[in-house]
């Protein structure tokens, strides 16, 4: 089968950091769905393995987690899907990617793909719908009050895909006030777009900013992108008592900051619950399920911000290059394999 991957972490500009290849079909076991894929879509976890991670000698990493496509076989034990059904899913951090024609994911971390979207549409979604999903509410809980505080949620790097589906689920299903970061006039007018109620400038001291909106302090933080950069400020910011949940990878994070207000600290890595085989693992796919509800009833819409064309590895490594310079808005998105 065709397939997009690299023996040696590169710069993404060497050509030989992502290469066109051939492998092994692979064969269904257990709960194994046997999906052809149709759509990918990358994400900043893509570019930071292939930075860092090198595959055994002379074997190959291929990369890739979010997909859609069709199911084309089935492990014995799988009992939610059959050969036909039409899916999407973020894939498991252990587990080989979806940059190849066809991939081996758990059905239960996979959810039917929304009818109203196209392959590119809905391989946008999973992976930032669910990471957005289990911060919002597995854990900040933004739906749980606190105290004295107005509702409201402050959501940094707005236009990113992670936070451009959690301010629309924000609004769909909560009544919280949502203020998004962006810096740019095309990413203020996208999170609007997406439903912020307010747009601040993360470009600059974000304290003051916040602190001049009717919202008062927000009791919930969501930081997506520069933590470290941010961290000062969101301390400033942000309500007594409050929840900060982060989902980036900051050289250092000085938690002693948070005591004197009592506040808590979240992470989100959307990959525990394969990852670790968690008790509740079958959580994803009942949130990738919700999700295309929402999608099919009008309530929430995809993320694609740019579909590049073929999965070729010359288009994943313009992908990557666009996600390392930090001007993405909404996904990036990669359609069919060549003829």
């Amino acid at each position: 089968m065709r397939a997009v991957g690299y023996q040696t972490p590169l710069p993404i500009d060497n050509p030989a950091s992502l290469q066109d290849i051939d492998l092994p079909k692979p064969v269904p076991s257990g709960r194994d769905l046997l999906v052809e894929i149709r759509a990918v879509s990358v994400n900043p976890v893509d570019t930071k393995v292939r930075r860092s991670a090198a595959p055994d000698a002379g074997q190959w990493r291929v990369l890739g987690w979010d997909a859609a496509g069709i199911v084309v076989g089935t492990g014995p034990e799988v009992t939610d899907f059959a050969i036909g059904d039409e899916v999407f899913y973020a894939g498991a951090l252990d587990r080989p990617g979806t940059d190849a024609e066809f991939h081996l994911v758990d059905e239960r971390i996979v959810g039917c793909k929304p009818r109203s979207l196209n392959w590119a549409e809905a391989a946008a979604l999973p992976l930032t719908a669910i990471t957005a999903w289990e911060m919002l509410f597995d854990r900040l809980d933004i739906r749980r009050s606190v105290p004295g505080v107005k509702p409201a949620v402050l959501i940094i790097g707005g236009a990113g895909g992670v936070s451009s589906i959690a301010i629309q689920l924000a609004r769909v299903l909560t009544d919280v006030t949502v203020v998004a970061t962006a810096s740019r006039p095309e990413t203020r007018d996208w999170v609007t777009s997406l439903g912020a109620h307010y747009v601040v400038d993360h470009s600059r001291p974000l304290a003051a900013q916040v602190a001049a909106l009717p919202t008062g302090a927000p009791g919930f933080v969501f930081s997506t992108t520069q933590t470290d950069r941010h961290m000062p400020e969101i301390v400033e910011l942000i309500a007594s008592q409050g929840h900060f949940g982060l989902i980036d990878d900051p050289a250092a994070l000085d938690a002693l900051p948070l005591k004197k207000k009592s506040l808590s600290l979240h992470w989100e890595l959307m990959f525990t619950r394969p990852l670790f085989g968690t008790a509740d693992m079958g959580r994803q796919g009942e949130i990738l399920n919700d999700v295309s509800r929402l999608v099919d009833d009008g309530r929430i819409r995809t993320t694609l911000g740019r579909n590049l064309g073929l999965i070729t590895a010359a288009n994943l490594r313009q992908a990557h290059a666009l996600i390392e310079s930090g001007q993405a808005k909404g996904k990036i998105v990669l359609e069919g394999f060549p003829g």
